[in-house]
């Protein structure tokens, strides 16, 4: 029972301890990650360095996957990209095996401590996360002591070590790493756990490498379960995932085992912690060399197994996904692509309420109607993704961004609630045949089109974050604002003198009554946007 309860609390440091290393170099490594994701674009082979290098840094070979299906599914990048990180994840994911290798668990208590105390006298964000990487480093070698004490009584224990000669079948050493990384979801606690029983002695470096084998295609595990419910390009790269590896375990199983073993044997010849590791290194260096010139027919046979389907449907985000979240800058980005995507849909919701207005059409009315679900859905899921990045890492300036979109979110879901009220306007319109002057019709026309520069204008804004354009939606949105009451007055003057029909006054009166708003929403986010602008500035 205490050799159970060691273990689990040896376990849970180690695994705490790589998750807080993990955050706290993504924290110092900030917008960086988003330079490294751009440099990816350029060939397959960057793509393998880049996952080498993001692997490296979020302790997780996982992780790195699962974001990569984030990407691929937000549209970031295809299959023949994706396919080059997920190479370079399973290299990556080899320093953790190295690191968990060295014998350092003297100085972990004191790495605690120093890292404690730098965090606590630190002032600037980027110490503070150069400290928890060190408490995460100490933290992680404590629970590798304790998983390792908790195995040593193991040593002498007839059942335990009769339990480990079975491991001599390389078959079940690969079905026993396959599930244990499949349950705990993470191929370094697996690897963890290795070494943890190879420090006792009980277990030799042949019956341990099929075991790396089979933690390499349980991995694959995290990915799959992440792509449901993505799109199929999404399920593609996680099945490139799968293929990769137990493309790996076979080569090795049926070629290259043997000789490799022999290799590290005489290489390392006593420690079989340090032989796991070198292994583990070798095992996935080897795949990506040989594998590598066929990545092309691993991306054809993800499109075989996961066939196009017509009947998809489509997704009503385009750029956010939540796997993305574990890089805020990237995600932050994609997120202000995503408003500006609402921000075209309400534009276009306001366009065909316009003209539905100008030839009295029913059929425009009802378009304009299913393009407000399809905003106020959009606008929803999106508010929903702003909220989760604003409880993740972001420096100053990203959370001023974030409250500009949220700002935006907000007033052009407000743009298409008043494109929806003009619709409603149209059909009112055509039901009780209402005729408009011409002098009537002419003043609304022009000021239709007048706002609607306007917000187009803003659209830009969003885009440029630039100061000079949103001076100008300020600028023009006064003129609306000037037009509106022009407008009224001389179609209340109308009214008097019996040149508009009633119900025709109050269509036009409620027309350029929500034009008015749809200008005060445009200026808001271009206030908002130069406040934010201001604000960096001063810093």
């Amino acid at each position: 029972m205490d050799i159970a309860i060691n273990l689990i609390g040896g376990l849970g440091l180690f695994l705490f301890g790589m998750s807080y290393m993990g955050d706290g170099l993504q924290k110092a490594a900030g917008s960086k990650m988003k330079d490294i994701l751009a440099a990816l674009t350029k060939n397959k082979l960057m793509g393998v360095l880049v996952g080498t290098l993001v692997t490296g840094v979020i302790q997780s070979s996982s992780a790195t996957t699962v974001m990569v299906v984030g990407f691929v599914n937000a549209g970031l990048m295809n299959l023949n990209q994706a396919v080059g990180i997920i190479m370079g994840a399973n290299i990556g994911t080899t320093v953790t095996a190295f690191l968990v290798s060295l014998n350092i668990t003297e100085v972990a208590t004191f790495m605690v401590g120093l890292g404690v105390f730098i965090y606590l006298a630190a002032k600037k964000k980027k110490v503070k996360s150069i400290a928890e990487v060190i408490i995460g480093f100490g933290i992680l070698f404590i629970g590798m002591n304790i998983m390792g004490n908790a195995m040593e009584p193991l040593e002498t224990n007839p059942k335990f070590t009769g339990l480990i000669t079975n491991f001599d079948n390389p078959l079940l050493g690969i079905l026993v790493g396959f599930v244990m990384t499949a349950i705990l979801q993470s191929s370094s606690a697996t690897t963890g756990l290795l070494i943890a029983v190879a420090t006792t002695g009980v277990i030799t470096f042949e019956q341990a490498y099929p075991i790396v084998f089979g933690q390499n295609i349980g991995t694959c595990v995290t990915a799959l379960l992440s792509s449901i419910g993505a799109s199929k390009t999404a399920k593609r790269a996680a099945v490139i995932h799968l293929l990769f590896n137990v493309s790996g375990t076979l080569l090795f199983m049926i070629f290259l085992r043997k000789p490799v073993q022999w290799f590290i044997l005489d290489m390392v010849p006593s420690y079989v912690p340090k032989q796991i590791a070198a292994g583990h290194i070798l095992f996935n260096i080897l795949n990506v060399i040989i594998i590598f010139p066929f990545s092309g027919l691993l991306v054809r046979a993800s499109e075989f197994i996961v066939r196009k389907d017509d009947s998809e449907s489509e997704h009503i985000t385009k750029y956010i996904d939540e796997r993305i979240l574990i890089t805020p800058s990237i995600a932050l980005t994609q997120s202000a692509k995503e408003v500006l995507h609402l921000g075209n849909l309400a534009y276009e919701q306001f366009e065909t309420a316009v003209k539905a207005f100008l030839e009295s059409n029913e059929e425009l009315a009802f378009k304009v109607f299913e393009l407000e679900r399809k905003v106020n859905e959009l606008s929803k899921v999106t508010l929903e993704y702003l909220v989760k990045l604003d409880k993740v890492s972001l420096t100053n300036y990203e959370k001023d961004k974030l409250v500009v979109l949220m700002n935006a979110l907000n007033d052009i879901e407000r743009v298409g609630d008043h494109a929806d009220n003009i619709g409603e306007l149209v059909l009112y319109k055509i039901e009780n045949k209402a005729n408009f002057s011409q002098g009537a019709y002419d003043e609304i026309k022009t000021m239709f089109y007048n706002t609607m520069e306007v917000y187009k204008s803003t659209l830009t804004a969003i885009q440029t974050i630039d100061m000079d354009d949103c001076e100008k939606v300020i600028e023009n949105d006064k003129k609306i604002d000037v037009m509106y009451k022009s407008l009224r007055k001389n179609h209340i003057e109308r009214l008097n003198n019996y040149v508009c029909e009633p119900n025709a006054g109050v269509i036009f009166l409620d027309i350029i009554g929500n034009l008015e708003r749809i200008g005060d929403h445009s200026s808001n986010i271009a206030e908002s946007i130069i406040e934010a602008l201001v604000k960096q500035n001063k810093h």
